[in-house]
């Protein structure tokens, strides 16, 4: 039985991570499609997907959710790496290659963004993208994230050193 939505955008609901949804995150996070775009590095199993659960997802300040299309898990959002006395987050998010193409990424991103402003103080999101993903670029602009910079050589994906892009997004953009 998965948990009620912590907060609802336009098509999906956020929700929070359940035991029941450790095989799919483990299973997207495995997904060549996914880690390759994300930063992520190396396999996971089911019992280092609970670890990262326990560390990661329940560490105090972040904040990590299910992205699902009603009851159905697609992807994952969270906001991490909370700086409160200079109100920064970094945005993070993955959706499962089936479900790419519906806007799921980019509601998400939007929906806990505005909470990461309205709700937790924040000043700034900020986001990284690997320079060859221009989907997740779309993403973050339709978001309302700007392009800030290229960190040169800064992620090693697929036996390369790649850029990558630098977005954020300010409480007081518009």
């Amino acid at each position: 039985m998965t948990g009620p939505a912590f907060l609802e955008g336009e098509t999906v609901s956020l929700r929070t991570v359940e035991e029941e949804d450790l095989e799919f995150l483990r299973d997207g996070v495995n997904d060549p499609d996914v880690w390759r775009t994300t930063l992520m590095h190396g396999p996971k199993n089911v019992e280092q997907e609970r670890e990262f659960f326990e560390e990661v997802v329940c560490e105090e300040g972040s904040v990590d959710l299910v992205v699902a299309d009603g009851e159905d898990p697609v992807g994952m959002v969270g906001l991490n790496g909370l700086d409160e006395g200079n109100g920064v987050a970094e945005l993070g998010y993955w959706i499962a290659p089936d479900h790419w193409g519906n806007g799921y990424a980019t509601d998400a991103a939007r929906t806990v963004t505005e909470y990461g402003f309205e709700q937790r103080r924040l000043h700034r999101v900020q986001a990284r993208v690997v320079g060859f993903n221009e989907a997740s670029a779309c993403v973050l602009e339709k978001a309302g994230f700007e392009r800030e910079g290229v960190h040169r050589g800064a992620a090693f994906v697929d036996g390369e050193h790649r850029d990558v892009v630098r977005y954020a997004r300010l409480a007081t953009d518009e």
